[in-house]
């Protein structure tokens, strides 16, 4: 006899909390070697004048960053038009707060079709809300990394659970929900033919800058976020290099500020820049990164496609995989698991803040 859906998914929910959900989440096996993630050990010293970062933000520098961050299997970027927000961005007031509720209704923990192998970031961010002219309020939303662009999704829960069932939900179920039942199961798996619900996305084509500016949450990403902001938009200007660059809310490891995600859009007509970039379709994570970063990231991730081992939090790639893994096992190969990136990128057991 098949479990009530909620008493199932308490078990669920508990069961996952022992271990890391990027090793729980269901990913078919291949025989083959993962594809080759072009690195560099450190970043590179910046050639001209930067803002000087501040010097009394407690900012942890001896932790291994490598795969800090949590798994997500999709990020949903919420277009407020602010700065900052309440700390937690549920108690937001205004059309993105209601957005966010919307959205947790659906696939957040407790929600109607929330599953506990598949998660999805939700963030709000300082990006221009929607400008549509229409009485009912609506929200622009971007989604990575699938690199799509909602200019106006109505806030009604018919939309909001098409986009999550259209797009967020899981393509393959984890093998635990073989208990459910099959009404259960498809509540829980993507139907691609709900986009039809929605306006047509437009796709994203060039590079998305994303930078913790959370100071109501903490005051580490609420000081560096803005400075890192302003520096990525004055360095992106001066090399003539087109990309959207906004402060997000909380992604978790303030102690790690500021934190970057650069999103670097599928190599194809609309953007060829990324036709050689090995990166193109995957989400890279940084930590610790300061102004004098700032160019050096540019170089070598936006315009080479090599990620950065010394700032690496982990990332996403296109189809869902963890990033950061796939270097961590990439370097581990290269230096035998001895090398000195090997020993600096090495996650070891400790607690977690």
């Amino acid at each position: 006899m098949a479990f009530p859906q909620q008493r199932l998914f308490s078990a669920l929910s508990s069961y996952t909390r022992q271990f890391s959900t990027s090793n729980l989440r269901y990913q078919p096996q291949s025989n083959s070697l993962p594809p080759k993630i072009p690195y560099t050990p450190t970043c590179p010293s910046p050639t001209c004048p930067c803002t000087s970062p501040p010097t009394d933000l407690d900012i942890d520098v001896k932790s291994p960053l490598l795969n800090t961050m949590a798994s997500y299997s999709s990020h949903v970027v919420i277009c407020s038009g602010k700065a900052d927000w309440t700390s937690r961005i549920e108690d937001e007031v205004g059309e993105g707060g209601d957005f966010v509720r919307g959205l947790k209704a659906e696939i957040g923990k407790g929600g109607r079709s929330f599953d506990p192998f598949t998660n999805t970031l939700t963030t709000l961010s300082s990006l221009p809300p929607s400008s549509s002219t229409t009485t009912a309020p609506t929200t622009s939303v971007l989604l990575f990394p699938q690199f799509l662009s909602f200019p106006s999704i109505p806030h009604s829960q018919h939309s909001i659970s098409a986009l999550a069932t259209a797009f967020l939900k899981a393509r393959t179920l984890h093998p635990l929900h073989t208990l459910l039942s099959p009404t259960q199961k498809a509540a829980l798996t993507r139907n691609p033919s709900l986009a039809s619900v929605l306006p047509a996305p437009n796709p994203i084509t060039t590079p998305t800058i994303l930078i913790c500016s959370h100071g109501s949450r903490d005051s580490r990403c609420g000081i560096l976020g803005p400075i890192l902001h302003d520096e990525f938009r004055r360095q992106l200007e001066s090399k003539g290099v087109s990309a959207t660059v906004g402060v997000i809310s909380h992604i978790g490891g303030h102690k790690f500020a500021g934190n970057v995600i650069i999103y670097l859009p599928p190599a194809s007509a609309a953007s060829p820049n990324n036709s050689g970039n090995k990166l193109a379709g995957s989400g890279v994570w940084y930590g610790r990164v300061g102004p004098e970063n700032v160019e050096g990231i540019i170089e070598e991730t936006i315009l080479r496609g090599r990620v950065i081992g010394e700032l690496l939090r982990g990332g996403i790639t296109g189809d869902g995989g963890s990033l950061g893994r796939l270097v961590e096992e990439q370097v581990k190969r290269d230096e035998g698991g001895k090398g000195s990136l090997w020993e600096r990128l090495r996650l070891r057991p400790r607690s977690r803040a």
